[in-house]
């Protein structure tokens, strides 16, 4: 598989398990009744001030670009965990369905917590067991599903080949 098309199918596999993770999330938010984490947006507003750009619009023309970049940085790392597991697919690394998952799980918790931890928007030192688990659950869903989705195009793809080897010969 070239590293292009590796990097393409991870996107598609971490799109999916952005799904999942989202999925999950709002049906806890739901069951439980609890509100939107403003950790994303918060994290945009650091961002942009450590960048020195500002984020245009009056008061609530600012709260609801926030509110939409917030979410989209999730997004964002979601498919980029991705396409870095589709790319390590494409020169080679094709551990199982259990290392895939936990590797694409801790890649999104990293991807999502690590700048909120750096810019000082959160600190996991601090959480309760149940923010642990609001936010580990998610994860564990996104790594099953990218996992998964990974493992069945690659599936896809060798049966192809060997079609086609076999019509071939």
């Amino acid at each position: 598989m070239s590293i292009g098309r590796g990097l393409l199918i991870g996107a598609a596999a971490g799109a999916a398990g952005t799904t999942a993770l989202n999925a999950v999330t709002y049906l806890d938010m739901a069951i439980r009744a609890r509100p939107t984490s403003s950790t994303p947006q918060e994290t945009v507003k650091k961002l942009a001030s450590e960048a020195h750009v500002a984020i245009p619009g009056n008061d609530e023309a600012r709260q609801n670009r926030l509110a939409g970049l917030g979410p989209l940085t999730g997004l964002a790392t979601g498919v980029g965990v991705g396409a870095v597991l589709g790319l390590g697919r494409s020169v080679g690394w094709r551990p199982g369905v259990l290392i895939s998952t936990l590797a694409a799980t801790v890649g999104a918790l990293v991807g999502s917590n690590g700048p909120m931890t750096v810019l000082g928007v959160t600190d996991p030192r601090t959480w309760a067991v149940k923010d642990w688990v609001s936010d580990v659950v998610p994860h564990l869903a996104y790594g099953a599903v990218a996992a998964g989705v990974l493992r069945e195009i690659d599936r896809s793809l060798s049966a192809t080949i060997i079609r086609q080897g076999t019509l071939d010969s």
